[in-house]
């Protein structure tokens, strides 16, 4: 038995299906039109992020504890170094391999570290070590700290 629907090699679909199936092609085709022109053009979402400069302006969510976006702010502002606050403990080992003890830390020619001081850390770099003296270099600028401990 043939089917009804198929006649002389050509599909014969029930009356007014393929009137609405082209209605409905251009009446979507006009909606997504219409909704491609209405869409903004370019439009990017920017985030903007602020860092806080101290403490009290905001912390890091992540790491509340932490002070490391303050210790950039305060790197962009460097400030002059008290040397007041160091102080050479001693002087040992022979003239070819010095050592020498500030505030608690123990350096060599050429190394370089951070020590705690009354106003906080402060990152030095030994240049040479003399018999009774030592060439410093703190935030750029060279310093010469004399040997008040017995040594």
């Amino acid at each position: 038995m043939k089917d009804p629907h198929f006649i002389n090699g050509n599909v014969d679909a029930p009356k007014g299906s393929r009137a609405t199936w082209i209605w409905t092609a251009v009446i979507c085709a006009s909606a997504l039109t219409a909704l491609a022109d209405s869409s903004p053009k370019n439009t990017t979402a920017a985030s903007v992020f602020v860092l806080p400069a101290n403490p009290k302006d905001g912390r890091d969510p992540f790491f509340p504890m932490s002070n490391r976006p303050f210790e950039a702010a305060a790197a962009a502002n460097p400030h002059v170094a008290d040397v007041t606050s160091l102080v050479v403990k001693g002087i040992s080992g022979p003239p070819g391999h010095r050592l020498v003890i500030i505030n608690n830390h123990t350096f060599a020619e050429g190394d370089e570290g951070d020590v705690l001081t009354t106003e906080g850390r402060m990152r030095v770099r030994c240049i040479e070590i003399s018999e009774k003296s030592v060439m410093v270099e703190i935030s750029g600028q060279r310093h010469m700290l004399t040997n008040t401990g017995g040594n």
